[in-house]
């Protein structure tokens, strides 16, 4: 048989299109053409394949003229994952593997040149487009990709660790290549404990809400007051996260090849460096990779520094924050990710640092203060749902303090919160439609009466007018009550109190 087909696929976004890749043998001067809008790493299989099928002992048709046809032809295709089907097809034209038990599979591989098999981006996605698709194949991967795969329930995933396994798996008489079995989900631990902060009994109230409402927080302060710390401890205060929501994180660490399977099941915590261009924050390039908003997916996005990040890269977030997702043009296609995540930012008051700290005097100019703060555009701030100050503790003070409240203890109360949200809307209180807030965030008279004289002394937006009503309504959650009360929209509003200004 000169022809040969194999399935496997290729990753378009978020998305595993489905690839057939043919194999054709010819008589004519000797020759290896892949065609299909293969990039360069897929027109090298060339090589890595030859190699691998005359160091493993199999024949190469060397006096033949081989055309491999990777189509879809306008579906760009990129990586080495279409090693192992250049190879099986090969091997099936060249009458060396039974083409029927081939055509049972889907299969993706990069080979060595000795003939082991190397994990490839993207198994997850394989695996999930492959269910979705509702196919009868079969999926064969290396050993490190088909553990991941195995998450997918409702699938049957291969695993081989060399090529001669699966050459000795598609004889005739051969017998089955072992199936690949998901690891069990580890209990989240290691995380540092809200304990270890002494005193901020303000910022840890304002840490709890936003874990339970699943709230963006903006904390300003002086270098040294513990905002750093906060941030890394929400991740330890929000609850676990279902199977679907587990899956989709991990899909999407996968297809940028940063997925760890001892971290299977637990809320990613991204905290990228203040130099990062707009693209590594959004995602983009050519062709579009998942940027941090779509790889911190059900997680913690922490920006330190915040004004130090680029102006570009910022404005960039402010559509992701709104609609959980961003959609990335490009000239040549487009590429949709999932980026619902939760920001928590990090900032100093002015240059120096020290705008309101009782322990040092600040130098800097009201214009200084105002040019520094400007950075942060008003549209920018107005989608943060929390911007609250972590004040200066004094050293001696800060000895005396008592431990704080363990983060199991927190955590407690959040997931109560988020139980009682789930349960009357579905979502969390910070992805609750506006035209939804009337029926599910019920104010007392007073209570309405108090947060419209705040929107019309402070000057708000709709959107401020709204995030504030969220927040309230899960302070009220924290509470256990079904209706917002006064205190409940007076802590909100405190817990919205703006950058602070130079005297």
């Amino acid at each position: 048989m000169s022809l040969a087909t194999v399935h496997s696929r290729a990753l378009d976004g978020l998305a595993a299109a489905p690839v057939t890749v043919e194999v054709h043998l010819a008589n004519g001067l000797p020759s290896f053409t892949v065609v299909g809008l293969a990039d360069t790493e897929v027109k090298e299989a060339r090589e890595r394949v030859r190699a691998a099928l005359q160091n493993s002992g199999l024949s190469f048709p060397a006096n033949k003229r081989i055309t491999v046809n990777l189509a879809p032809a306008d579906l760009p295709k990129e990586g080495g994952r279409f090693d192992l089907p250049m190879a099986l097809g090969l091997l099936a034209a060249n009458g060396q593997i039974d083409a029927a038990r081939l055509a049972t599979f889907e299969c993706a591989g990069e080979l060595s040149l000795a003939g082991e098999l190397r994990p490839v981006r993207g198994a997850l996605a394989m695996a999930l487009a492959l269910r979705q698709a509702g196919g009868a194949q079969e999926l064969l991967l290396p050993p490190a990709s088909a553990s991941e795969a195995a998450l997918v329930e409702g699938l049957v995933v291969r695993q081989a660790r060399h090529l001669l396994d699966v050459v000795a798996a598609l004889q005739p008489d051969g017998e089955a290549l072992p199936r690949a079995t998901a690891l069990p989900r580890q209990a989240q631990a290691g995380l540092p404990d809200l304990a270890d902060i002494k005193g901020q009994a303000g910022p840890k109230r304002a840490l709890e809400v936003a874990a339970a409402g699943g709230h963006s927080l903006l904390m300003t302060g002086p270098p040294g007051t513990g905002k750093s710390m906060l941030a890394q401890r929400l991740p330890g205060l929000l609850p676990p996260l279902g199977d679907d929501d587990a899956l989709a994180s991990a899909a999407v660490l996968s297809l940028a090849g940063q997925f760890d399977l001892a971290r299977w099941g637990q809320r990613p915590f991204r905290a990228p460096h203040h130099s990062a261009s707009s693209v590594a924050l959004v995602g983009g390039g050519s062709p579009p990779r998942p940027g941090e908003i779509s790889l911190a997916l059900h997680g913690v996005l922490f920006l330190d520094e915040l004004p130090e990040f680029q102006r570009a890269a910022l404005e960039a977030l402010r559509e992701p924050l709104e609609t959980g997702r961003i959609l990335i043009s490009r000239a040549a296609r487009q590429a949709e990710f999932p980026a619902r995540f939760q920001l928590v930012a990090a900032m100093n008051p002015c240059p120096c640092g020290h705008l309101g700290n009782p322990l040092r005097a600040c130098r800097c100019t009201p214009d200084q203060i105002a040019r520094y703060q400007g950075r942060l555009s008003g549209p920018f701030l107005d989608r943060l749902d929390l911007v609250i100050d972590v004040p200066v503790i004094p050293p001696r003070e800060l000895q005396d303090l008592a431990t704080g409240e363990a983060s199991a203890a927190v955590a407690a109360r959040v997931a109560k919160a988020r139980e009682r949200a789930l349960a009357r809307q579905g979502v969390a209180n910070a992805q609750l439609a506006a035209q939804d807030l009337a029926a599910h965030a019920e104010l007392q008279p007073a209570a309405r009466t108090l947060l419209d004289r705040s929107a019309e002394k402070l000057g708000w937006s709709a959107r401020s007018f709204h995030r504030v009503l969220r927040v309230a309504r899960t302070v009220a959650d924290l509470a256990g009550s079904d209706t917002l009360a006064t205190a409940h929209v007076a802590e909100a509003i405190q817990m919205r109190r703006g950058l602070p200004a130079a005297a």
